[in-house]
Order: structure tokens, then C-alpha cells, then sequence
């Protein structure tokens, strides 16, 4: 007898393992039953994460693309799960992360016909994604599922869209996958390398700016050291404060919101500045404010994977389009026969300064919170977080010490961190993994506790309740003082909310307290049981700049 022809849902899940998946965070959906039914023949070479909310899941896969380099893998059914996922894919595309979502469709004959739960993933997708495709000709899977490895993987990373019609899961899935998907990279000319040490053999005060996706360890140790050999200033992006050791002698410090004054004023004055990675947005500009076209076409060397970014905001005196890891790499064998090790010294001393805890309102101090987790969690802990004015106290507090130790979006998304902290859990299981969490920010996925249950997953997260959507506050308190409306929130017990999913809880009201509660909530996640320390704080001290009776006083 004839052995039937592999159907496209096994050529696709074949592709997959050939490629190295072995996780993919999905919510189960009819439209896709083929491709889980083939997903259930290698159990042992990928696990299947089943989430509570396809937000959940697709922030899930961007944060496993964020650590490992790898695209993430999410599978949602059609309509609005696609749709619920969106936020993953917007995240993966503002921050530079490979991810693949693959989308059951409805079949393809009814397409056109507005039928349940239709959407034109081209369409919707377009401009969120890098690649939106609907897999047509089903002995076409595995092309279309290496290109979408390549896409996701080349140039500047970021996500690709998959819608698979129903009925062409069941029907022959042509060709099998030969070898995995082995992503080009672009070096940089070394006529561009003699350049750049020409420009930096004259710079008298330099700044290197590193950021992007795709960092090796071998990349960022080489050009850490090669920072210090001459004593070059080095800041990091927005939400890449791991990819240096923030204890390196020059480093000085990210370039986010609420950024150190002293950093902005270094990058105004630099005469040249080396970005590798940074795109150099709007956060990391203050709103393209700190730089100026002018300036920028005489002092910005700019490097980056995605061609179509050199240029696209600044004009640059040198732009090069190369992998940041392998442009590193390259850079850092130059010798320009200068150093600046007082500038690199001070501006090391201004972040220390900057990043030591200040002084607030309220029993609860942030500031020493954030210190006491960088001294009390190992180095290579995870620590995550999604979006509100609770971040801005991670960011300026917490120092990292090791590359993958930081998981935030710089889509500036609401939910992200507990997902994420989950993922990286399910990632790294010997690895502690901590969640800092406003209790708006957490509530839009606090669901997912019940995924960390199921899983057995020891993540802790920290949930700094103010009672306020802060961000929103801030702005309106600047804008419209003592007009609240809209930004109140009444929020659950979160202690007992963690123990009805049979984790630990416990509750924090002053700051003397906060050391205990850790100590206790991370006992229980090393026991593979998820943890919440309920930490309450004032929303008076609405950032760790102002208060909110600053902001009505003006």
C-alpha cells in the first residue's frame, strides 16, 4: 500500500523542529486542530505552553525571541485571537525581536465571503509585521515557513505573520524541510572600519551608543573591553540596559524615560557619537529633541542591521547596514591612539550618583526596593516588566550585570512582564526570574498566573500598587492639576487572588519589610511555586522625580 503524502500541517510542525523550536505558546483553536495533531507526534522535541489569553501567549513568544535570539513561536486560531495576539506583534516589531505567529484561517473557498470570524491577515497586519502571508498552495509549507525563519531572522529582526487556511492543513505538504534556515548576516566594509578610526582619532568627546537585537556575548564583551582600553563613554538604549555590565567603568548610563540630565547633556555636547544597534527614537531623544539633523550629519556614525533605518530620522556622517554583533566585533579592533578615561570616569560617576537611592514619601521607597533586588537575586536573574511609571524606578535602580537579564518592551506595553517572566522561566528554569509590576499593568495579564500554575512555574512577581494608572496620572496632574478622572483604580486583595491559584502571597506596606518578603516569596519559587509580594505604595510619589503635589504647584 501506498504511504499517504505528509499533510502541510506535518511538513509545517517538521519545519519547526528541524529549525530548533522547541516551545510554542499558543491558545487552542478549532481552525488549527491539524497542526496541534502533528505537534502531538514530537512531544519530546517541543513543548506546547498553553496560555490563558492570546496577549499572553504572543508576549510569551516575543519574550522568548528577546532571550534566545531564536524566533518565538505563537499559535492563535482566527479572528479575534489573532487579533488579542496584535500587542505581541507590535511589541516584536517596535523592539527588533524574531517572532512567528502562526493564525488558523478560515478555508480558503469561503475567503471574501465575510465569514465567521474572516480577517484579511495581510491586511491587518501589514504594517505591524514584517511579512504578512496566507499560505495558498500547500506544497508550498515549507517555503513559506523558511522564509518566514529568514525573514524574521535578517536584517533588522522582527515578526511574521502566518495565516494557515483550514482546509489546506489536511492536503499533501509537498516537499520536506532539507536543512534549517541559516540567516545572512552583513559585515561592515573595512574601508567603513578605517573611517570610523579616522573619525575617532580626532573626536575629543566621544559617546557609543549600543542597542537593537541580536548582541552575541562574544559581541558585547569584546567591545566592552574595547571601551575601556581607551576609556570610551558608553550608554545603551531604551530597554537594553543588559547588554553591558552597568558596573563597567564607562558606562554611563541609559538613554529611556526619565533619563540621567547628565547623560542627555554628554550626548548633546558629544562631537562624535558611534551607534550600533539604536535606532535613536523617540524615547531615547526625549521626543527627537536631543539631537538635531544638523549636528547629527557631522557627528553621528550610525550602524544597523536594517538598512532602511540609517537615515530614516537623522542624517549621519557615516552609516553603515551590519549585523550589530559582527560590526562590534570589528570596531573593536580599532586603535585610535586616543583615550578619555576622566571623561569615561566621570560619566561612570554621574550614573553611579544618579542610580543610588534618593529619598521619598509614603513608607515605601522604591528606590530601595529596586537596590535590594540587584543585591539580594543572583546576577544572572531575569527581571521583567511591562509598561507604567513603576518601570521608571527599575530602570534607574536596578543594575545589571549580565546580557539576558533584562526582558521589557520598549513598545512601552501594558501586561508584558508577567508573560514575559513566564517564558523566560519555561526558557531558563535554573535562573530566578522576578516580575516588577504596576497593579494596572499587572491586571491586563494577571490570568496568566493560572498558566504559571499549570506549568509549575517559581516566577515571582513584585506588584507595586498605587491605586493609580500612574503614567496617566502624572501627565494629567501636569496638565489638568487636580482633575482626576479616569486614572482611579479599586483593585483585588492580590495576596488572596495569588493563593486561589494556590500560590504564595504576601503583602508589603513598609520598606523594612520588602527584604523578608522577597526572601520568603523566592523559597517558594524555588520550589516551582509562583509567588506575588503585594507591595503598596503612595501615589503620591508618583515618579521618582516628582510628586504629584510638585506637579499641581507647577
Amino acid at each position: 500500500m501506498t504511504a499517504s503524502p505528509a499533510t502541510a500541517a506535518r511538513r509545517l510542525v517538521e519545519t519547526l523542529v528541524l529549525n530548533g523550536v522547541d516551545k510554542v505558546f499558543c491558545v487552542p483553536g478549532e481552525s488549527y486542530l491539524a497542526v496541534l495533531d502533528a505537534l502531538a507526534d514530537v512531544r519530546e522535541e517541543i513543548e506546547v505552553i498553553v496560555c490563558r489569553h492570546e496577549a499572553g501567549a504572543a508576549n510569551m513568544a516575543e519574550a522568548y525571541g528577546k532571550l534566545t535570539g531564536k524566533p518565538g513561536i505563537c499559535m492563535v486560531t482566527r479572528g479575534p485571537g489573532a487579533t488579542h495576539a496584535s500587542i505581541g506583534i507590535h511589541t516584536a516589531h517596535q523592539d527588533s525581536t524574531p517572532l512567528i505567529m502562526f493564525v488558523g484561517q478560515i478555508a480558503l473557498s469561503d475567503r471574501g465571503r465575510g465569514a465567521f470570524q474572516e480577517v484579511d491577515y495581510r491586511e491587518v497586519f501589514g504594517g505591524l509585521a514584517k511579512w504578512a502571508t496566507e499560505l495558498e498552495t500547500p506544497s508550498r509549507t515549507v517555503e513559506i515557513v523558511e522564509r518566514a525563519f529568514a525573514t524574521a531572522l535578517q536584517g533588522r529582526m522582527g515578526p511574521v505573520v502566518v495565516a494557515l487556511p483550514e482546509n489546506l492543513l489536511h492536503e499533501d505538504g509537498g516537499p520536506a524541510p532539507r536543512r534549517p534556515v541559516t540567516p545572512a548576516r552583513a559585515a561592515l566594509d573595512p574601508a567603513f572600519v578605517n573611517q570610523v578610526a579616522g573619525k575617532l582619532a580626532h573626536a575629543e568627546r566621544p559617546l557609543l551608543v549600543l542597542g537593537g537585537s541580536g548582541w552575541t556575548e562574544e559581541a558585547t564583551t569584546a567591545i566592552g573591553a574595547w571601551a575601556e582600553g581607551m576609556g570610551l563613554p558608553l550608554a545603551l538604549s531604551f530597554r537594553r540596559k543588559d547588554l553591558i555590565d552597568n558596573l563597567h567603568p564607562c558606562y554611563a548610563g541609559d538613554l529611556g524615560l526619565g533619563p540621567n540630565p547628565k547623560l542627555i547633556q554628554r550626548l548633546k555636547e558629544a562631537d562624535l557619537v558611534i551607534a550600533i544597534g539604536a535606532r535613536l527614537g523617540e524615547n531615547p531623544t526625549l521626543g527627537y529633541t536631543v539631537l538635531d539633523r544638523d549636528r547629527t550629519a557631522d557627528t553621528l556614525i550610525h550602524i544597523h542591521p536594517g538598512a532602511e533605518e540609517l537615515g530614516r530620522v537623522w542624517a549621519p556622517l557615516l552609516s553603515g547596514a551590519a549585523d550589530n554583533s559582527l560590526a562590534a566585533l570589528a570596531l573593536s579592533q580599532i586603535e585610535p591612539g586616543r583615550q578619555w578615561h576622566d571623561q569615561a570616569a566621570q560619566a561612570h560617576a554621574d550614573y553611579l550618583a544618579y542610580s543610588s537611592p534618593i529619598q521619598t514619601v509614603g513608607d515605601v521607597n522604591m528606590s530601595e526596593v529596586i537596590a535590594h533586588l540587584a543585591e539580594a537575586l543572583p546576577k544572572d536573574a531575569i527581571i521583567t516588566n511591562g509598561a507604567g511609571n513603576f518601570a521608571a524606578w527599575l530602570h534607574r535602580f536596578h543594575r545589571h550585570s549580565a546580557r539576558g537579564t533584562q526582558l521589557a518592551p520598549t513598545s512601552g506595553a501594558m501586561g508584558y512582564g508577567y508573560p514575559a517572566a513566564l517564558s523566560a522561566k519555561a526558557v531558563a528554569p535554573h535562573r530566578e526570574v522576578v516580575c516588577v509590576a504596576g497593579d494596572g499593568d499587572f491586571m491586563m495579564s494577571a490570568n496568566e498566573m493560572a498558566t504559571a500554575a499549570q506549568y509549575g512555574l517559581g516566577v515571582i512577581v513584585v506588584v507595586v500598587d498605587n491605586g493609580t494608572f500612574g503614567t496617566i496620572r502624572m501627565h494629567q496632574e501636569g496638565h489638568y492639576p487636580g482633575r482626576v478622572i479616569a486614572t482611579d483604580l479599586k483593585n483585588p486583595d492580590f495576596v488572596k487572588y495569588a493563593e486561589a491559584f494556590g500560590a504564595f502571597g504576601i503583602r508589603v506596606t513598609e520598606t523594612g519589610a520588602f527584604p523578608e518578603a522577597l526572601a520568603k516569596a523566592r523559597d517558594a519559587a524555588a520550589k516551582g511555586q509562583p509567588a506575588l509580594v503585594h507591595l503598596i505604595t503612595d501615589a503620591e510619589q508618583i515618579s521618582p522625580a516628582k510628586t504629584i503635589t510638585q506637579l499641581r504647584q507647577g
